[in-house]
């Protein structure tokens, strides 16, 4: 099994991270089992001129990891759900990926536990939906995917040709005229 993408991959243009990280797989191993899904929906978020990102007024404790480097893991609270994030671009240059939705691939049964669910389609089709199937907190924040055994996004997925759709991101108040939010066309769990 192939790992832990390279720090390569983070570090450049947050809208081609967030694209190409369709089709990857997110894997969270956990004292319950392995959980993992193929993540099928994101949204790039940028810096100061982006008004819906988290880095567009100024540093906070929250965000102050976007001007790190590529590969970490933002985690945050937004309306009691855990949104799991990872950071790109270089040092001094904030961008951020949110993983809107997955689809499961491995311990659905721990998943249905954790979420108290029985559809496979409710499962991780959501970014609350997903922190909450896998297990993710916010002891997880800052965590480097790069080198991490406890969540990690890997390419040992088989290679196939995902069609790609694009619009613009979810529930914002203000966003920029570019279509920032990227799916798998047709999959039953991208979260709308």
């Amino acid at each position: 099994m192939k790992k832990n993408l390279p720090r390569k991959f983070y570090e450049r243009d947050t809208a081609k991270v967030a694209r190409e990280l369709l089709g990857k797989v997110l894997i969270r191993p956990s004292k319950d089992g392995l959980t993992s899904g193929k993540i099928v929906e994101t949204e790039a978020y940028y810096g100061n001129d982006d008004p819906a990102s988290r880095a567009s007024k100024k540093k906070t404790k929250i965000n102050q990891i976007m001007w790190e480097q590529g590969g970490l893991a933002l985690v945050y609270m937004v309306h009691a759900n855990w949104l799991f994030n990872v950071t790109t671009e270089g040092k001094e240059t904030p961008g951020a990926v949110l993983i809107r939705a997955l689809e499961p691939l491995k311990g659905l049964d721990i998943m249905k536990k954790r979420r108290e669910r029985k559809n496979f389609q409710d499962l991780t089709s959501g970014p609350g939906k997903l922190t909450q199937a896998l297990n993710i907190s916010k002891k997880h924040y800052g965590l480097d995917l790069v080198n991490s055994e406890n969540i990690f996004i890997s390419n040992f997925h088989k290679d196939e040709d995902l069609e790609i759709e694009k619009s613009h991101r979810i529930g914002v108040t203000k966003d920029l005229d570019r279509e920032l939010r990227f799916y798998v066309a047709g999959n039953k769990c991208v979260s709308c």
